[in-house]
């Protein structure tokens, strides 16, 4: 089996810590390390990183001020608290702390797996993600200079130019690819929305039976769509409560903002042009150029669909809780024709139940 990811355990139970050691290892997991005190367990993250760190709940020391301290020594620690039944409404009450996941005992082994799998990528992502914010202003001065040098490098080109172009093409992509899934992972609420957006969206352009090549646009423009967002500070993003006019105006900008970003690259430009309207609404009143109607490209109506239902069915800083498939399928009955294309609603009920 191949091994990966180092785990904290903070448990003061014996007993337990030994039993939940073995399944964890037996996930796959590289390395465990037990400590039976908070302090133990803040001491052993000081001095060395993890990929994830299991809280027991009620360990010797308030557990909101344990998860505090360990937020204080890695902002990007991904905590998972394990606790008893009976206490799932204290549990609740740390959510907002920002842990990631809970589980009660006796621990469903599969969930744990599931959890360890997706909690290792999500804390390699979220590490992705601080090292590129801290030079983010520079760097994206110096990838615009770049695109720009290298575009012009590839028009001169004389010799090999397929191959190069094809080669430059593949290393672009990977890199703002990158980026984009960097830009979900700043909330682990939203760390797959790009690749879910992209699923349902294909699934409408096959119904409509759209060209190969349109269909391949419209993918990457769904897996870029939030590139913008870069621009948008985290405390705006992630912001539990309802945003003011002054944030909404922020938020609005992040389709241009993409598609600025973008624009250098010149294989991109149906993708550039899927992001930037993306959030304009059929009946004119979207943003950010207030298109209407047909004057909407038809991957940016059907970008628009997906997105909304994606957002709907999935939890959010904002709403713990996702609407129900109904009440999401409702709510875009609802809208169609003021928020959203009826043509495209008409595709995405026809394919809503095998998604």
């Amino acid at each position: 089996m191949e091994t990966f990811g180092k785990i904290l355990l903070i448990c003061d139970d014996a007993s337990y810590s030994v039993y939940i050691k073995e399944q964890i290892l037996n996930s796959g997991v590289s390395s465990v390390s037990v400590e039976p005190t908070d302090q133990a367990g803040l001491l052993s993250l000081r001095q060395g990183s993890y990929d994830l760190v299991f809280i027991k709940y009620g360990t010797d020391t308030d557990t909101s001020l344990l998860i505090s301290e360990l937020k204080k020594i890695d902002p990007d620690c991904v905590m998972v608290i394990l606790f008893e039944t009976g206490q799932e409404e204290k549990i609740g009450n740390l959510m907002d702390l920002g842990i990631y996941d809970a589980l009660s005992r006796p621990v469903n082994i599969e969930r744990l797996k599931f959890i360890i799998e997706k909690g290792v990528k999500l804390h390699a992502l979220l590490l992705a993600n601080r090292k590129f914010s801290q030079g983010l202003k520079e760097s994206n001065q110096s990838l615009e200079k770049q695109n720009m040098l290298l575009a012009k490098r590839i028009e001169d080109a004389t010799t090999n130019l397929s191959r190069l172009y094809e080669d430059l093409r593949t290393t672009y992509m990977r890199t703002i690819k990158v980026l984009a899934q960097a830009i979900d992972a700043r909330d682990h609420y939203t760390h797959s929305h790009s690749e879910d957006v992209a699923r349902i969206a294909i699934a409408i352009a096959n119904y409509l039976k759209l060209p190969a090549k349109e269909i391949e646009i419209l993918r990457q423009a769904c897996e870029l769509h939030d590139l913008g967002k870069i621009g948008i500070e985290d405390s705006i993003l992630l912001k539990t409560s309802a945003l003011t006019p002054l944030e909404w105006e922020q938020i609005r900008k992040h389709p241009t903002i993409g598609a600025q970003i973008l624009e250098p690259l010149t294989f991109l430009n149906g993708v550039v042009d899927l992001i930037r309207q993306h959030h304009e609404h059929y009946d004119g009143s979207g943003y950010p150029e207030g298109r209407k109607g047909n004057d909407i490209l038809l991957g940016a109506r059907i970008i628009h669909v997906a997105d909304a239902y994606e957002a709907m069915r999935s939890a959010r800083s904002y709403r713990k809780v996702p609407l129900s498939k109904e009440e999401a399928v409702l709510e875009i009955k609802r809208n169609s024709g003021t928020q959203f294309d009826p043509k495209i609603v008409d595709a995405f009920l026809k394919i809503v139940d095998n998604l």
